[in-house]
């Protein structure tokens, strides 16, 4: 069936037609979304207070980007992490329970041991700050004062006097006046040593279920059966029915005094 020519041609007239209607209703609408200016008035260039005032707003961003690694080492995280790693280690249950639950747990032990030294941080330096009444400076140094308190209290002296040696940096006349690039690193090596040395009294029970384990399957011939699986349930029913947990969690909190 041939299509006559007439109506080949009114269909491409139809089409033309209707493609320069949509353009000239395009071309009428006006332009509603404009992009927006955006002004940053950092005031005169000769000011001297404006530049201190970006400095300080620099400062400020960048300790405040550097927050959580900051919380983690000067606060009780570390020992409580490292113990429930090497707790999971002990048991062996090949990742139970999972990273986020023990970071989970771990967070929590620590806000509960932390919570009077938070509080007394909020109240010295965040709120003042907040509210205006103190320089952001000024105020993150009065909010780092409760945690430089926290650490003098758990720091090892041989650790302290030890990065004091490294720094050349002869003792402070008083704790208040240490150093924090001495401070926080004698607080971590401390932290690690305490968190490895709970770790051990966790592994040795533990250890002694897997050496009796292997012991009996190899009297009895059975050395092709992995020990680690038969001792497995051993652990699990042994930690469930001293309450291991609230054995940890509890120890944990009272090595910081609490």
């Amino acid at each position: 069936m041939t299509v006559p020519a007439f109506t080949r041609r009114g269909a491409w007239f139809a089409t033309l037609a209707l493609c320069a209607l949509a353009v000239g209703v395009l071309a009428g609408i006006p332009v509603v979304a404009h992009a927006q200016s955006i002004a940053l008035d950092l005031g005169k260039g000769g000011d001297p207070g404006t530049t201190s005032r970006i400095i300080q707003l620099t400062a400020l961003l960048t300790v405040l980007s550097l927050a959580p690694s900051l919380l983690v080492m000067v606060t009780a995280f570390t020992r409580i992490i490292v113990v429930l790693s090497l707790l999971r280690g002990a048991i062996g249950a090949q990742g139970t329970p999972p990273n986020t639950v023990l970071i989970g747990l771990g967070l929590f032990l620590t806000f509960f041991v932390m919570q009077p030294t938070f509080e007394q941080s909020w109240v010295q330096g965040i709120a003042p700050m907040m509210d205006g009444q103190v320089e952001e400076m000024e105020g993150l140094k009065a909010a780092a004062e409760p945690f430089r308190t926290f650490m003098l209290a758990h720091v090892r002296p041989a650790d302290l006097a030890t990065f004091q040696h490294l720094a050349n940096v002869a003792p402070a006349a008083t704790p208040d006046q240490t150093p924090w690039r001495v401070l926080m690193p004698a607080f971590m090596v401390g932290e690690l040593s305490r968190g490895f040395e709970m770790g051990f009294l966790l592994y040795l029970p533990f250890l002694v279920i897997d050496i009796v384990t292997s012991s009996v399957l190899m009297s009895l011939g059975m050395m092709m059966l992995p020990p680690a699986t038969i001792s497995l349930p051993f652990k699990l029913i042994f930690f469930v029915m001293v309450d291991g947990w609230q054995m940890v969690a509890g120890g944990l909190v009272r090595s910081f005094g609490g």
